[in-house]
Order: C-alpha cells, then structure tokens, then sequence
C-alpha cells in the first residue's frame, strides 16, 4: 500500500507540474487526487495516462490523506492548511502563507533537510519562493566551505511565475507589436513583450520589494541569518525559467577552481560554464529541466574573496513543483509518515 496524496490548485501551472513529477518519479501514492475551487469542479487534468476529475476544496474530507500538495495561493492557504493539518494529513505549501512562521518549517531538500522535523507542530512545511530556491541550492556548497557573509543577486524572472494569466499576456503583447493591434496591460504595471520591468510584487516602505525581500529572508531562514543580502528583482518576456547574476563575498578565500569543483559534485546542481560564445545555460534550455544550472563562475577582483556567477533554472520545477515532491520524498524517506494500512 502506498500513500494517498492531494493536490489542491491542480487546474494551475504549479499544479500541473505538481502532478506531471508526481508521475514522472513514481512516487509512492496508491491514489492522487486533484483539488481546486468550486469554480474549476468537475475539469479534467492529467496524471500520467490517467485522467482525473477535479473535486471542490470546500467540500473534500482530507482525514484519510496522507499528503496535501498546496498551490493555490496565500489567501487560500492561510484558510485551509491549518485546517487540513489538523486532519492528520501534512501539507506543503508553495504560497507564502507560511514560510516566515516560526513553527514551520522552510526547505530546499538540497539547502537544510534537517529541518523538516519541525513539521509536526502544525503539520505545515513550506516552499520557498521560486528565485531563493535556485540560488539557496547554488550557494549552500560554497557556504559549507568559504563561509558566505554578502550576497548581491540580480533576478531575470519568467512571466509564469507570475500565472498562466502572465504567460497570456506576453503572448498577446508580443502578438500586438506584430499585428499593430491593441495593447492591453492588466498582470503588469508596463509592457512586458520586449522590455523588462524591475518590480515584481508590491514596493515596501523601504523602497525594496516584496518578492526582494523574500530573498533576504529566506535565505536567511534556510542558510544562515548571518548572511547578508541584497537584491533586485526584475520580470523579464520569458515564458519559462528564472536566471539570476549573483555575486558572493566569502569570510574565506575560494578561487573559481575550488568554487568549480564544489559546485560540480553538489546534489541538484549541473555546471555548464565553457569561456567560450554559448558556453552557458539560458532559461530556455533550463524549461522543461530539473537541476540548477551554474555558468560563467569567476573572481570578482573589486573585493576580497569575491565570486560571480549566473544561476538558472526551471522556476515550475525546482521553484515550485519539484522541490514541493521532493519534500513529500523526504517525509517517506525518513519515514516520518505512516501508511494509511499500518495507521
């Protein structure tokens, strides 16, 4: 007997790729079943060569679940996580409810599996926001060893982070400025078909972003408060894949050879970094993938024990989908869950 595992918010673009690595990883679940709001009941979704028919959130009975997957935004998490948790069934949660709260547990499974023990209290672990999970995965081997006191990170983020309704948009505006039709704007603040916007969720009194300040507090949360961080957080016209120019400075000194050779045998992580004219990874060719890709890795001679690199990968898989299986692997594999048979 295996699990039986739930998705909710499987009519979106996480949620899909929720189900697609689900079935591509044979994970373990004797029954998967797709959730979303009232108003999608009834559609049909895919898992595999099956086909399921999605149920209303509002009326499903989560005591016989095992596993919830969450994406269906903050909003509805704060109302139904603690609730489903309650049932016995742990959720894990891709929204931002709940990655700052104390008693729940924030993981990359590369970055700080350890903390997943936590989980229990409120039966609630957390997925970090897409661009942290990418650079926490690139980052942790480097900080294992040289010991990372500032980072300054730059984000070239995909519309799909920001929802199917994005995606729609970049593909109506850039069919627009072909056909001289009409431009509408209604996910972004500008024109997102051949530009790039550097605001990405609400401004803070600081100035910063909300999504800028994510970074800084998630990477803090997983990898080590100490760390400093800065960031600057622009939406690109990419469907697919988030890329990121990061600069790290280091307590200690660690030459792009060293930095090389750690980042090659890191769990997640693929270094594709050739000196020569496309000797490096771009978001398309990371679409579809689920590593972290690391390329053009050098010193940064403007300070010391200084390293640059760029950072990309799938923002639907390792941002969201697949870092939010991974845990659920976890949670089996460390046997912190029982089967619905011996329970």
């Amino acid at each position: 007997m295996g699990y039986k595992v739930a998705v909710v918010g499987a009519t979106g673009n996480v949620g899909r790729e929720m189900l697609d690595i689900l079935s591509e990883r044979a994970f373990p679940a004797d029954e998967v079943v797709a959730i979303a709001s009232r108003r999608s009941a009834g559609q049909e979704v895919s898992f595999g060569d099956k086909i399921l028919k999605v149920k209303a959130l509002d009326t499903y009975d989560f005591s016989d679940t095992d596993i919830c997957l969450m994406s269906a935004g903050g909003e509805t998490s704060k109302e139904w996580s603690p609730r489903i948790g309650q049932t016995g069934c742990v959720v894990i949660d891709n929204s931002s409810a709940f990655r700052y709260h104390p008693d729940v547990p924030l993981i990359v499974p590369e970055v700080n599996p350890e903390a997943i023990t936590g989980f229990s209290k409120m039966n609630i672990i957390a997925n970090p926001n897409c661009s942290t999970a990418q650079l926490v995965v690139a980052l942790k081997p480097l900080h294992d060893v040289a010991k990372i006191t500032r980072v300054v990170v730059a984000t070239y983020q995909s519309v799909s982070g920001a929802g199917k309704e994005a995606m729609d948009e970049l593909f109506q505006q850039t069919r627009s400025v072909f056909t001289a039709g009409q431009m509408t704007m209604e996910k972004f603040p500008k024109r997102i078909a051949f530009n790039v916007i550097p605001q990405i969720d609400v401004f803070l009194d600081d100035g910063s972003t909300k999504e800028e300040w994510k970074m800084v507090a998630e990477t803090k949360k997983m990898l080590d408060p100490k760390i400093k961080l800065t960031a600057t957080c622009v939406r690109v016209p990419v469907f697919i894949g988030h890329a990121e120019a990061v600069n790290v400075e280091f307590e200690h000194p660690i030459s792009p050879e060293e930095a090389t050779a750690l980042l090659r045998s890191a769990p997640g992580i693929l270094v594709v970094d050739k000196r020569e004219p496309g000797g490096y990874m771009t978001p398309h060719e990371a679409a579809g993938e689920d590593a972290t890709y690391v390329s053009r890795i050098r010193a940064d001679s403007t300070v010391d024990n200084g390293l640059s690199f760029w950072c990309v990968a799938d923002n639907l898989r390792k941002g969201a989908a697949l870092n939010t299986v991974q845990i659920a692997e976890m949670l089996i594999n460390r046997k912190l869950l029982k089967e619905r048979a011996a329970a």
